[in-house]
């Protein structure tokens, strides 16, 4: 795909939503990053239904770790791997409190380094909380950056470099975003709604599709 077709790309994304943003519903760094520690092999909504419950009784480093495992999980069973994902929380609150003064780190090692926390998560945090120009590379972005022909590529880590290589300096604080809710809600993974696509006479999976 060339420089002025991946342009016009994500000129048409902006143009349709120009403030793009995660849907997890935070009002903190450390409220965000516990919703997508949570959001790991979970919707968004469904966190967004367990975190309203726990963020008013509990949203900094040291509440939550002082509810325990448990107490915490009381409030988060709704969700898919709750026991494991408590236990990562409870442990990556410890180190906040005692190694960061209960705030979130603004590196991707020392974010990294927190039990529940991956390069993925560790991106969404940078680019969404800090508003780094990173990429979070997640099944719908690695999906479409592959079937649009957008960053091709057989792992997350190739695409997510190529895209920081080839997105447009201008996109690329959104591209995240723009990236998931076109995924989400409109190049599906068993159906696209191709018909429908803004982006239909630039994808590269069209033109294949038709060329078949």
């Amino acid at each position: 795909m060339n420089p002025a077709k991946r342009h016009e790309i994500f000129s048409r994304l902006r143009e349709l939503n120009p403030h793009p943003t995660t849907e997890l519903v935070y009002k903190t760094p450390f409220e965000l990053l516990i919703a997508v520690i949570l959001s790991a092999q979970a919707t968004d909504k469904g966190v967004n239904l367990a975190t309203r419950k726990l963020f008013p009784k509990a949203n900094t480093p040291a509440a939550i770790y002082q509810l325990g495992i448990e107490g915490l999980e009381r409030y988060i069973q709704t969700i898919g791997l709750y026991h494991s994902k408590a236990k990562h929380i409870i442990a990556a609150c410890e180190i906040l409190v005692a190694q960061y003064g209960g705030e979130v780190p603004r590196t991707r090692e020392a974010l990294e380094s927190l039990p529940g926390v991956g390069r993925k998560t560790a991106n969404v945090i940078l680019n969404t909380a800090f508003g780094e120009p990173t990429i979070a590379v997640d099944t719908h972005i690695f999906r479409i950056a592959n079937r649009i022909g957008l960053a091709p590529g057989k792992t997350v880590q190739e695409v997510e470099r190529k895209l920081l290589k080839f997105t447009p300096q201008e996109f690329l604080k959104d591209a995240h975003h723009w990236l998931i809710l076109h995924g989400r809600y409109v190049c599906k993974a068993r159906k696209p709604n191709c018909p429908e696509c803004m982006l239909r006479d630039l994808c590269e999976y069209k033109r294949k599709t038709v060329s078949n």
